[in-house]
């Protein structure tokens, strides 16, 4: 016998995709009671186990822009604890969702309903409406169930709370004059990217045969693959591009598409185990051993809500005052029609040529998402989370990724409880609770773009002095330096793909002000394989941020040209700039604060810019895409070069710049790795401050996306052990915190009573492998 049960929370979150997972933790760690309902047994959405598809983000497109916040703090924790290996499609197993289950578990104020799906929205039936309350069933208990809330979210995937509530949405194509959007078509369309299923194999250890059932789809034109942009890139599992949405609609057809799917997995698996003459050898132990049955969706209904983010906005990365995240992907529109187009998404059909107009064109960010973008137009009080966001067609190209909505979903529950604790309404959240919602974001981990943290209530931003045990300095890196990393995935690319095809620029984190040392000469290790000698330019430019890909800058702080004989030979330039030059030429330029110079060298097809053998922290390159635009050079390598004098670039003040991350500035404080641990980090005030919360960020790989990060993995950047103490006026120190072995890049230690302080001390006695200790911020409140 059904029974119907009613139930009341502050927020009612309705989706457990990721966007939906970090809106309800965040919504209950700002103390609002919270329910987040689940139509599946597990969480996750399309990175679940069920659809394993990865969570990427920003950061596969540029350096130190991977999404912090709770994700990052999710992805840490799966990482240190899960044996299983991360790639491209099919990777994930239950490690991953059981992560997010732990952390909801975890979670105080937090109710959690799986295998339950939401039926409508039960509205007062106004305009705008307010929703009251959304109507639940949970087939496996035969049970109804009504959550009232003063907040909803909604974050499944098909806007189900937004559409039976009445709210206006949209789907398929805008016709490109709507919005002025280049890559729209010229005629609006109902058509949206398709669903996709994935696979999985297993080496057997021996040869395993596979015979197709009879209604798989049979492929026998390799051109079909190779030249259409279907690429069979790896043997453990695949592929994004088997997709179908055109002639079926992926909501009303999804059953019809989820069938079609199948027969094509077992089609491609067919074609490369028994015709694919370079993956038969490949793939003859391999056996299938998982394929999706829950197909993963990039599009359907998208909400109106109080601003459509347009391509125009990601594009030319606007800065909204009411910003709350970031995306940085690139515009990825898949072909309509998937499998049964002529091609795949563009740029895969154009062979990812990264100096292609295909990949320039849509190369973009990171740029910030508003507020507005996150709030129903026609609701008093729902939020958006997920694909279902006010974008257009083309915009959420971009900010469909996992990993930007998993961020968005944060700001949208972070937003829910706080307009909720300050009595305003949603609506006018943008415009009364905006700097608020930022900072509140930035303080629980969130990085964003043009903001940075000015909380009133965090002590250090105010401390008197911040002194530390040593410094590093940064003069550079040559072809034989070693990074610890601990086991990440690095750039496979040969030494050749060094070669100066195009432009390339070494972005340099140099010191400004009135101590700036200034540069007296930069030198770089270059090889000559031509037979005569060979003019190489050099420029070095001033830019307004380590995200800053114009190749005209409008500072050109010194330019150089030398003569490179055949073979291979280090090239000093003496610049001679000294730092009241190099500071006034920025500042003429509009370059405000910026902590970076670029090396630039022209192309020179003959010539070679070996990279070096370790990261420089916060030092990218890039290489020209297209006359005037540059991109991240491969996946964020730094090049060989050295300066003098060293930078003081990772000086201890740095721990309250602002930034948590390389971005205007290295923002790290280093210590000198050639001295021995331990070592300290201390802040101190003329005047006591009453201290219960300190929050640390250590320096840890922002630089790479997730699947970087191998199994059971500790960052080597991270501190794992270290304590904190304070002392009194009168000079008396005591230990408040002691923690070992950490893993974690951000720590927040609630002391267990509020102590009075004049002084605040961090000492690490070991890091998990770093020879320096990197603290990006520290707060005190």
């Amino acid at each position: 016998m059904t029974t119907t049960v009613t139930e009341n929370y502050d927020v009612v979150v309705c989706g457990g995709g990721l966007a939906g997972f970090t809106a309800a933790v965040a919504a209950a760690r700002q103390g609002a009671s919270t329910c987040l309902v689940q139509n599946r047994p597990v969480l996750g959405g399309c990175s679940s186990s069920e659809v394993r598809v990865i969570a990427r983000g920003a950061a596969s497109y540029h350096g130190y822009a991977r999404e912090g916040g709770i994700l990052r703090e999710m992805e840490m924790q799966e990482r240190h604890h899960n044996h299983q290996e991360i790639f491209e499609s099919g990777w994930a197993n239950s490690v991953w969702d059981m992560t997010m289950y732990d952390m909801v578990q975890r979670t105080e104020g937090l109710a959690l309903k799986l295998n339950t799906t939401v039926l409508e929205a039960l509205t007062d039936g106004h305009k705008p409406v307010t929703v009251k309350a959304v109507r639940c069933h949970t087939p496996s208990e035969e049970k109804f169930t009504v959550l009232f809330a003063k907040q909803f979210i909604d974050c499944t995937g098909d806007g189900i709370v937004a559409m039976s509530a009445g709210c206006s949405w949209r789907r398929g194509e805008e016709a490109r004059a709507e919005f002025n959007e280049p890559h729209a078509p010229a005629e609006a369309s109902n058509w949206t990217m398709g669903n996709s299923l994935l696979f999985k194999t297993v080496d057997t250890g021996h040869e395993v045969p596979f015979i197709p059932p009879e209604w798989a789809i049979r492929f026998d034109n390799p051109d079909y693959f190779d030249k259409q942009g279907r690429f069979l890139y790896d043997t453990r599992g695949g592929f994004w591009w088997i997709e179908l949405g055109k002639p079926w609609d992926v909501i009303t057809d999804g059953e019809t598409i989820r069938h079609e799917l199948t027969r094509r997995v077992y089609g491609v698996w067919d074609w490369m185990k028994n015709r694919d003459p370079r993956f038969k050898d490949l793939t003859r132990n391999l056996a299938l051993d998982w394929i999706g049955q829950v197909p993963g969706m990039r599009e359907s209904r998208r909400i109106e809500g109080l601003h459509m983010l347009t391509e125009d906005d990601v594009r030319d990365n606007v800065p909204f005052p009411d910003e709350v995240a970031y995306g940085g992907w690139n515009i990825d529109l898949h072909t309509v029609g998937g499998m049964l187009a002529d091609s795949s998404e563009p740029t895969a059909a154009t062979g990812y040529d990264t100096s292609g107009k295909v990949s320039a064109a849509v190369y973009v960010g990171p740029f910030g998402v508003p507020l507005r973008s996150l709030i129903a137009r026609d609701a008093t009080n729902l939020l958006l989370g997920g694909r279902i966001v006010s974008a257009t067609h083309v915009s959420l190209g971009s900010v469909r990724v996992m990993g930007t909505t998993a961020i968005m979903g944060q700001a949208a529950g972070t937003t829910a409880a706080m307009a909720l604790q300050k009595n305003i309404p949603l609506h006018e959240t943008p415009d009364r609770l905006a700097d608020e919602i930022q900072q509140r974001l930035l303080r629980d981990g969130c990085f964003l773009p043009h903001v940075t943290n000015h909380d009133p209530d965090d002590h250090a931003l105010r401390a008197d002095s911040i002194t530390a045990s040593s410094e590093d300095l940064c003069s550079g890196a040559d072809v034989d330096s070693i990074w610890v990393d601990g086991g990440l995935v690095r750039p496979t690319d040969a030494l050749q793909n060094d070669v100066l095809t195009a432009a390339r620029g070494q972005w340099i984190p140099v010191s400004r002000g009135v101590e700036a040392q200034g540069i007296d000469t930069l030198s770089v290790l270059l090889r000559n394989d031509a037979d005569a000698p060979v003019p190489i330019r050099m420029a070095l430019v001033g830019v307004a941020s380590i995200w800053d890909y114009r190749r005209d800058t409008g500072c050109i702080l010194a330019s150089h040209e030398a003569s490179l004989e055949p073979g291979e030979h280090r090239v000093i330039w003496p610049v001679k700039l000294d730092g009241t030059t190099l500071d006034d030429a920025m500042r003429q330029a509009g370059l405000g604060n910026s902590g970076y110079v670029r090396f630039d060298i022209e192309e020179s097809p003959s010539v070679t810019w070996p990279r070096a053998g370790r990261i420089v922290p916060g030092a990218l390159s890039a290489f020209e895409m297209q006359p005037g635009k540059l991109r991240r050079f491969h996946d964020g390598v730094t090049m060989n070069w050295h300066i003098e004098p060293a930078q003081r670039v990772y000086h201890a003040e740095q721990v309250t710049s602002g930034e948590f991350r390389p971005h205007l500035a290295t923002n790290l404080w280093r210590s000198d790795p050639q001295e021995d641990m331990p070592a300290w980090l201390e802040l101190a005030w003329n005047e006591p401050r009453t201290v219960q919360e300190i929050v640390l960020e250590f320096e840890g790989n922002a630089l790479y996306e997730f699947d970087r990060c191998p199994t059971f993995w500790s960052d080597p950047q991270t501190a794992r052990d270290y304590e904190i103490s304070v002392a009194d006026g009168n000079g008396d120190w005591k230990k408040v915190v002691e923690v070992t072995d950490n893993f974690m890049s951000r720590r927040v230690h609630h002391l267990d009573y509020s102590v009075t302080a004049n002084r605040v001390r961090l000492t690490v006695t070991a890091t998990n492998g770093d020879p320096s200790v990197g603290v990006y911020e520290i707060r005190c409140y």
